[in-house]
């Protein structure tokens, strides 16, 4: 059985919960994933799956070229010796849908969308108002005739997240452990409980907010002042320790929040510095993560870390995170979602969006307060009303 997910860190995440149910309709199935290069390593995190194979597809390379179409139409060709009686593309594309046509695939389930049909033997109508992993479970249902079956607490109407925890290696957590200052108890790192109470790592541990700056499309930054004033309350309410994530390439969002964060807070940036493996061991030990609409958003809620989630131009309905312990930030605007991500509206290039730059540091950190619980009494929440009135 041949799955296709080409695409980013969090699409592949948001389809965790198809992968485990193919798995239980076809237990005795050898099943290949094809991932981009950059998926790999959360990839063979997967239990459900035997095997597992890199493609760049150029379409989606964003720091490269990706490979030629010559390569890519040769390595599809090249899947035919393996007989797949099943293959499901979970990319809505036709350029994709054509590699898995030259697959050989008996049956090629996909989504009946961007001419990419008829190169299908099983097509699925994608509903743009349902979550993405809704609709990767109604491909699996396709797939198998049978509806999937009931996974946890709907987190967002209509959806049934995914029953399915991406496990952390236990050399992963000990690098974390390491990188965060936290004790390791036997051959493991203590970890904290889902959720997310202060100081779960244990008697005496600091509670560790991690901040994820960049949101790795300018259309979804939040104000980076705001970010830091966001880390200062919830540093003095909770005597917290922040914890900076990002990828290299958010480095200078990173350091204006440093530059905005006031002198004396414990601060641990490992923005830059991380593998997408001990990032997610590194997510799983924090208290909190604030995070925009990005890939460690979805990283952090498949191994159990409470999120607040700032969204603005994209839709939550649809890409919001898959956890009972996640709180989404947003304002309602006439145009917003619009969903225009790559390309978007041009009164909104340059700057931070209006449905970005009308969410306050208060309604921020009043989700944040939701899933920590009120601050200690010997970290009172700040008397600074006038941060908590921002617009």
């Amino acid at each position: 059985m041949l799955l296709l997910r080409l695409e980013r860190v969090g699409d592949l995440l948001m389809t965790l919960g198809a992968i485990r149910q193919v798995r239980r309709m076809a237990p005795d199935a050898t099943i290949d994933l094809v991932v981009g290069t950059w998926n790999e390593p959360l990839a063979r995190l997967i239990g459900e799956v035997d095997r597992v194979e890199t493609l760049d597809a150029p379409w989606l390379s964003r720091h490269a070229a990706g490979e030629s179409a010559a390569r890519l139409l040769a390595r599809a060709r090249g899947w035919r010796s393996r007989g797949y009686h099943l293959a499901v593309n979970f990319e809505g594309d036709l350029r994709s849908h054509l590699l898995m046509a030259l697959s050989g695939a008996r049956r090629t389930v996909g989504f009946d969308m961007a001419g990419g049909g008829p190169l299908l033997t099983d097509r699925v109508t994608y509903n743009p108002r349902e979550h993405v992993a809704a609709n990767a479970m109604r491909l699996v249902e396709r797939a198998f005739g049978s509806p999937p079956a009931p996974a946890g607490d709907p987190q967002t109407p209509g959806l049934q997240p995914p029953s399915v925890r991406l496990e952390v290696p236990e050399a992963a957590s000990r690098r974390a452990s390491a990188l965060l200052g936290l004790p390791i108890s036997g051959a493991a790192a203590v970890l904290p409980e889902p959720l997310g109470l202060p100081g779960t790592n244990g008697p005496g541990s600091p509670t560790l907010v991690g901040l994820h700056a960049g949101g790795g499309r300018e259309i979804k930054q939040w104000d980076l002042g705001r970010v830091a004033e966001v880390a200062a309350l919830l540093a003095r309410s909770y005597g917290a320790t922040i914890v900076l994530t990002g990828e290299a390439a958010d480095r200078p969002a990173v350091d204006r929040v440093k530059s905005g964060l006031p002198a004396g807070l414990k601060v641990i940036d490992l923005s830059g510095s991380l593998d997408l493996v001990t990032l997610a061991a590194v997510l799983e030990q924090l208290d909190l993560l604030v995070t925009p609409d990005t890939g460690p958003m979805h990283l952090a809620a498949a191994v159990g870390t409470p999120i607040v989630a700032i969204f603005g131009p994209s839709d939550p309905a649809r890409w919001g995170p898959l956890s009972p312990v996640a709180r989404v930030v947003r304002i309602d605007l006439p145009c917003s979602p619009c969903n225009r991500i790559r390309v978007p509206p041009r009164r909104c290039v340059g700057r931070v969006p209006d449905c970005l730059a009308g969410i306050g540091v208060g309604r921020v950190y009043e989700a944040a307060v939701e899933l920590l619980g009120p601050p200690p009494a010997q970290n009172p929440q700040p008397a600074s009303p006038g941060a908590l009135r921002v617009p």
